[in-house]
């Protein structure tokens, strides 16, 4: 498995009611919103610990449901499903650990370990993730533009699409399309004959 392979999987759902339904329910009934913690929590504790590492995640999970939960009355009930809603508050939090995000992938980039499959995943995947390949790919991204490497780990690691990236860091799809490309093509001159984790095409659902 590739550090950088797109996942569109979702958690499982512990009912079927859409995200939406749920923080309209809360706004009258509160405890409602655990059902939507507990729904996406999981999702981006593993994106915000591949980013930052597990101590500055369990905060920045922490304060994203928090800051959601404070704007939940204003949030759009036409969007069902609030996965940008949320990674865009984890991308803000985030940004102000930028140093830490950048410590993580050049520890990454040494020795080759996931600070989230590593713990969970069997020795021949702890082999693939420690070779040179996934190595030089975390020294790549941890090199870029703030903005591309953001674009770029919410693609891969998030699973979103590029209009879900655009929701959730509220700039126009087009842009996110271009940091994208400029991401791709910067770790490819920087991987040369490596580059093929490097996704080539929107992720989409199927």
């Amino acid at each position: 498995m590739s550090m950088l392979s797109t996942s569109r999987s979702s958690p499982p759902r512990s009912s079927p009611e859409p995200d939406a339904s749920l923080i309209a329910a809360s706004r009258t009934e509160p405890e409602r919103f655990a059902g939507l913690f507990h729904r996406h929590a999981p999702a981006i504790m593993r994106y915000a610990a591949r980013r930052l590492g597990r101590d500055a995640a369990e905060d920045v999970v922490a304060e994203t449901f928090l800051v959601a939960f404070g704007r939940r009355s204003r949030y759009d009930l036409a969007r069902p499903d609030a996965r940008p809603w949320l990674y865009g508050i984890a991308s803000n939090l985030i940004r102000r650990h930028r140093r830490a995000e950048v410590r993580a992938l050049r520890a990454l980039a040494k020795g080759g370990v996931d600070p989230v499959t590593e713990p969970f995943t069997d020795a021949v995947e702890s082999r693939v993730h420690a070779g040179a390949e996934s190595r030089a790919l975390a020294a790549a991204i941890a090199g870029l533009p703030a903005a591309q490497r953001e674009v770029l780990l919410l693609v891969t690691w998030a699973g979103l699409t590029y209009d879900e990236v655009a929701e959730a860091l509220g700039v126009p799809a087009g842009t996110v399309r271009s940091r994208m490309y400029r991401a791709r093509a910067k770790l490819r001159r920087a991987l040369g004959d490596a580059a093929s984790p490097i996704p080539t095409e929107e992720p989409h659902d199927g």
